[in-house]
């Protein structure tokens, strides 16, 4: 089972860890909302990138795997 081509979704996730940090970097910064709001912000933004590196690690192992099971066939 494959989640998908490695390279193409290193790009997405170098894309949406940029656009994640200029937009809380926005949020916090110059946006007039509680404080409680702004901490929600980024706790969510360090949440989607966490998730995004924890799925490029599980298609890099994923992919090695494969490699190891083609190499000892």
């Amino acid at each position: 089972m494959s989640f998908g081509n490695l390279r193409v979704f290193h790009g997405i996730q170098e894309g949406l860890i940029l656009v994640l940090m200029l937009v809380t970097m926005f949020v916090v910064i110059y946006v007039d909302i509680e404080f409680m709001y702004k901490v929600g912000i980024v706790v969510f933004a360090i949440a989607i990138v966490f998730l995004s590196t924890l799925a490029s690690a599980m298609l890099r192992l994923q992919k090695e795997l494969r490699e190891n099971q083609l190499k000892q066939a």
